[in-house]
């Protein structure tokens, strides 16, 4: 009883405590409520010490990163060459043997504040072969963040580099790390490699991570506090890497914790790479299939120094964080099933001028205005100043009342700065969101602004970016009854694309499949490793993320092709411009083509599939488009099946017009009659007389002139089509194709066209054989002829006819072969046509082709590019067999290159790739 009398007690007191505590929270938010809000800048009383900075590499504008320029750069890293030839060519061992360090780190170090001390920091680094580097990062009161410190570890001496006092004269170093002969010493280097680059124009060649070292030997973890502990015997509190490393002078601990990330990271490094030595020595049962850990760990580290540092550039200031939150409302998190579109416009509202302010201010988002805040603010919509005061402080205090430690002020002294303009975002939702983020800069930093200037926003009056260019764009009209302006449609057409048709969840899972014998061989999906493991060919190695071992020996091995991007672990972004919430696969090479490739070349790899956001997929789409445009006019193959006619004869429309005798009048093309099919099918009887007599015209010329009924109009929709396209067709109408009319398909097994007649130009092949630059595998046999051939068979139980024999021939002729078959016609019929091989051979002396090729495949439509896809293959197959396909390739991807100038791609990805 007693036992639980003071349990009683201890919870009473600790209720009252935590009441105490929120009614203290409270009663210091009503004082400040109640006192009146000051609207001049915070800025002008509470400076930052980034201010100090007289230059910086990275602004916050809406203008992209410019990297260092060096000469003989050949892309938009400056020392691509350097890294590409340690990729190439890596240096023998890494040499650490030498190193001797003592485990009992001293408590002294060189702290360098002052330029004769970074000077004498270079003397010291010119005479090192290897140093250990790790950098400190301030984000929370930066809107990029910046380097607030930088250690720097040799054999003899520990550095501690102010980069908060020394931030203009830090490019001292450029050269000690862009030296190939020089060996840096990193632990998970992805993001400091593009932060030295962001704030210092920093380059790292030669780099060994432990990090990746870790991956290749298999450890259990590989953060850097499991291997203080493990080689070392050191724990570390990794919670100081999220203190304010801005702070001058530095606490004990935190100069302790600073020094110890680099001091030990040689002799760690030490201890892998003779690790990596003695793996490779125990797994190598063959001199000739050793393979070198060492180099394996170099190698990948390497690639890490290719990266680039890029700043996130939105099609609309805020538009990433605001479909965040979208995301995050209807997914769970929010208990909400859908967001109206009042809701959505004040979101995206306010997610701008967070935004705005952010770069202004140079402070963080979250540190400006919370997401939390922001969707009390779009429930609510308060009418004032004080609601709109107490709305963000509830909703700040509704999330941290199980965090009473929460340090951040609420609200910010952005908004407390400008709580004016926070209440005419909320409140005025008519006024163009573009005048508003205008008149905000220019009230922030125009010529009487409140906000003082910096080195981090001075350029943002100049280059408003997001400031629409094309006034065309405000014009008002209808929509569903409601007036919007052009750019709220547009943007709502496009939200709505990116929900329907964008990647549900991650494309690239970076799940990872090891050799027998420890070597890396892929990244893949977790349905891949899950197929190994349920067949017992795999034991899993590593949980998170996966990583399994096959059990028994692979048929090929990364090296075997010599292409190092199946082995690259890869972003779910945009790979042009680096999008991250939304994306669609886009296939480099037209499906048109690709679908018709040898199965050997034709493989599922993805090197030639890539992750576009909505925006970039449309400019490669544009290009792609117009490339085609481009080939068809160098092949002589035009993009789209000219004209389709039904060759069944029956008795045409009297006073239609002359007798139609001449293709040429009777065709029509398939994308009109299937238009023209259905427009009458749905519209007919309320369209316009002249409009409705037009349509019947075009499907009539199909029928060669006669009347046409309603069957008619059905059996022309589903020319040109494949059979997928007639299955999704039934399926979209509510109809079993096995209840279809056998008027509508003559034969079920029927993969084609039935009765339709088709035109297409024929290839001009003196003019293909100079094209793509390609040089013939095989030449053509002297006294073959090139030219065009006309069969014009019409008899039902012939093949269909077509202007120019040729390719369009051999397309259709396994198609009516089939037809005729289940019709038993007769062999000496089928011999007009014969099988496809045959066909291939003897029309060889009248179009100027090759060999045979491949059996087309009779399921290509008619109604987009797939013809032209299969003769441009055939053709090329033909003549220069599968380079000529490697080449078309490397043509197309240099296309996409051109179009994009894509900043992402995963590392390995190469225009040179060979399938």
């Amino acid at each position: 009883m007693e036992k639980k009398a003071k349990i009683k007690i201890a919870i009473t007191i600790a209720s009252l405590a935590a009441i105490s505590i929120l009614f203290t929270r409270q009663q210091r938010r009503r004082r400040k409520l109640n006192q009146c809000p000051q609207y001049s800048c915070y800025l002008q009383s509470e400076p930052k010490p980034q201010h100090n900075f007289k230059r910086v590499l990275a602004d916050n504008s809406y203008s992209p990163f410019k990297h260092a320029n060096k000469e003989k750069s050949s892309g938009s890293h400056p020392y691509e060459l350097e890294i590409t030839a340690l990729l190439e060519n890596p240096r023998p061992e890494f040499d650490f043997s030498n190193v001797d360090l003592d485990l009992q780190r001293s408590d002294s170090f060189v702290w360098v504040e002052t330029k004769s001390q970074l000077n004498e920091l270079a003397n010291a680094l010119s005479k090192e072969f290897f140093f250990a580097v790790d950098t400190e990062q301030h984000s929370l009161r930066s809107f990029l963040g910046f380097t607030a410190l930088i250690q720097i570890s040799t054999e003899k001496e520990d550095y501690l580099v102010d980069t908060i006092a020394l931030h203009d004269e830090i490019s001292i170093l450029q050269p000690f790390f862009a030296d190939p002969g020089v060996c840096k010493v990193f632990h998970g280097s992805d993001n400091d490699v593009l932060w030295l680059q962001r704030d210092f124009h920093i380059y790292v060649v030669n780099l060994f991570d432990t990090a990746k070292a870790c991956e290749v030997l298999s450890k259990p973890q590989k953060s850097l506090a499991y291997l203080l502990e493990t080689y070392c015997g050191v724990a570390t509190n990794k919670f100081l890497q999220r203190e304010d490393w801005r702070q001058r002078p530095l606490p004990a601990e935190m100069l302790q914790y600073a020094q110890t990330d680099a001091h030990y990271l040689l002799y760690i490094a030490k201890c892998l790479v003779a690790e990596l030595k003695q793996q490779g020595n125990e797994n190598s049962y063959c001199p000739d299939d050793k393979f070198n850990f060492v180099l394996e760990a170099s190698r990948r580290s390497n690639m890490v120094c290719l990266q680039v540092y890029t700043k996130e550039i939105e099609s609309y200031p805020g538009e990433a964080a605001a479909s965040s939150i979208f995301f995050r409302l209807l997914n769970g998190q929010g208990g909400v099933s859908s967001i109206s579109s009042v809701t959505q416009d004040l979101v995206r509202r306010l997610c701008a001028w967070r935004d705005l302010m952010a770069r202004v201010h140079d402070e963080s988002l979250r540190f400006v205005l919370s997401d939390q805040a922001i969707i009390a603010l779009a429930n609510k919509a308060p009418a004032n100043r004080t609601d709109v005061y107490t709305t963000i402080a509830q909703a700040d205090s509704d999330v941290d009342c199980l965090n009473l430690s929460s340090s951040l002020p609420s609200p910010s002294p952005v908004v407390c700065s400008h709580l004016d303009d926070v209440e005419r975002q909320v409140c005025n939702n008519v006024e163009n969101l573009d005048d508003i983020l205008l008149a905000n800069l220019q009230k922030c930093l125009g010529p009487n602004g409140s906000c003082p200037l910096s080195v981090f926003n001075y350029v943002l009056p100049a280059k408003n970016n997001w400031e629409l260019k094309n006034q065309s764009n405000k014009f008002v009209y209808k929509q569903n009854g409601v007036k919007v302006s052009r750019q709220v449609a547009k943007k709502a057409s496009r939200d709505l694309f990116v929900q329907k048709f964008s990647c549900k969840s991650p494309v690239y899972h970076n799940c990872r499949i090891y050799a027998n014998d420890g070597r890396l061989l892929c990244y893949c999906d977790r349905k891949k490793l899950e197929w190994y493991l349920t067949r017992d060919l795999a034991k899993l190695v590593e949980d998170n993320p996966p990583a399994i071992m096959l059990l028994f020996e692979p048929k090929g091995r990364p090296e075997d092709e010599g292409n190092e991007f199946y082995i690259q672990s890869k972003k779910n972004i945009c790979v042009s411009c680096g999008e991250g919430n939304h994306y669609l696969r886009y296939r480099i090479i037209p499906s048109c083509y690709r679908i018709h490739f040898p199965e050997q070349l034709k493989s599922h790899r993805s090197h030639d599939i890539v992750l576009l956001c909505v925006d970039c997929h449309e400019v490669a789409h544009a290009a792609a488009e117009k490339y085609k445009k481009q080939i068809s006019a160098e092949f002589g193959i035009p993009l789209f099946i000219h004209k389709v006619a039904d060759s069944r004869k029956e008795e045409a429309r009297p006073g239609f017009s002359a007798s139609i005798t001449n293709f040429e009048e009777a065709g029509v093309s398939p994308l009109q009659l299937r238009t023209a099919a259905m427009a009458l099918l749905h519209h007919g009887p309320t369209m316009p007389s002249n409009r409705r007599e037009e349509l019947r015209r075009i499907v009539m010329r199909y029928y060669g002139g006669r009347e046409i009924s309603e069957e008619d109009l059905e059996r022309a929709l589903l020319v040109g089509m494949s059979p997928r396209e007639r299955r999704r067709h039934a399926k979209k109408r509510g109809l079993s194709l096995k209840m279809s009319k056998p008027t509508d398909f003559p034969n079920k097994q029927q993969d084609s066209y039935p009765g339709v007649t088709v035109e297409s130009a024929a290839m001009d092949a003196t003019k293909a054989d100079n094209v793509l630059g390609l040089h013939a595998i095989e030449t053509q046999k002297s006294g073959e002829k090139e030219g065009r051939s006309s069969l014009t068979e019409s008899h039902e139980s012939k093949p269909p006819t077509f202007s120019n024999g040729g390719i369009d021939q051999l397309v259709f002729s396994t198609i009516w072969k089939k037809m005729n078959s289940m019709s038993k016609v007769s062999d000496s019929k089928d011999d007009s046509v014969g099988n496809v091989d045959d066909e291939c051979e003897n029309s060889s002396a009248q179009n100027g082709f090759g060999s045979s090729s491949p059996t087309p495949n009779s399921k290509v439509s008619l109604l987009g590019h797939g013809p032209h896809g299969k003769q441009v293959v055939n053709y090329l197959l033909r003549k220069y067999g599968e380079d000529g396909i490697r080449q078309f390739c490397q043509r197309w991807r240099q296309v996409f290159v051109e179009a994009l100038h894509p900043r992402f791609l995963p590392a390995g990805w190469d225009v040179m790739h060979r399938i």
